[in-house]
């Protein structure tokens, strides 16, 4: 699959926003691929906000994508899911999905990475390249260089870095052989600016 180069994830807490608002904002700035994240919502609440996320997204031809949940993933058609190394075993949620829908998962070192490598995925996500504040116990920073390899080793499997991406070091990431950047903070820290700051980035990587 081709991903577009800036990756968001929404993130309730961080913007202080529903998920459908924003989509609407991350939308209006050039998304087309959104990865919804929720922590911390009883799964009907987050069920809810994430069919209006769907439903804003396909009025506009971009595509969801639901961290964790395949089961929210499936009910509600949504493109995909992205897995993390604690979630349902890729392969498991392959069958349930089927052969169509996107399936990401998230590495951290390149041990996890070979092994990735042999999953039917449609990208890996490898990181945190930098350091992050968005999760409570975050892996070890894995690098710039851990990213190279990875690039390297994944050969054209999509690769997605994250962790601690900002306007000043997503251009060094990609230098470095990620396809995409995903980023949470930079983009929704600032309500006001979610659309700008999505623009802002995509214009420095472009």
């Amino acid at each position: 699959m081709i991903l577009p180069r800036v990756y968001p994830i929404t993130d309730t807490e961080i913007s202080g926003l529903s998920h459908a608002e924003q989509v609407r904002r991350l939308i209006g700035g050039g998304a087309t691929l959104i990865q919804l994240r929720e922590k911390r919502k009883p799964a009907r609440e987050f069920f809810s906000d994430a069919a209006e996320c769907i439903s804003i997204a396909q009025a506009s031809g971009v595509k969801i994508m639901i961290n964790d949940r395949v089961d929210v993933a499936l009910a509600l058609g949504a493109d995909g899911v992205h897995l993390g190394q604690t979630d349902m075993p890729v392969n498991a949620a392959r069958h349930l999905l089927g052969p169509d829908r996107i399936i990401g998962f998230s590495t951290h070192n390149l041990e996890q990475v070979r092994a990735a490598l042999t999953l039917p995925i449609d990208y890996l996500a490898f990181g945190p390249i930098f350091g992050t504040t968005t999760k409570a116990n975050p892996d070890p920073v894995a690098g710039v260089d851990q990213l190279r390899q990875t690039s390297a080793l994944a050969g054209s499997l999509p690769v997605v870095a994250i962790g601690g991406i900002t306007r000043e070091n997503a251009p060094e990431a990609v230098s470095a052989g990620a396809d995409a950047v995903a980023v949470i903070s930079t983009i929704l820290a600032n309500p006001l600016r979610i659309s700008g700051n999505l623009q802002d980035l995509i214009a420095v990587i472009r």
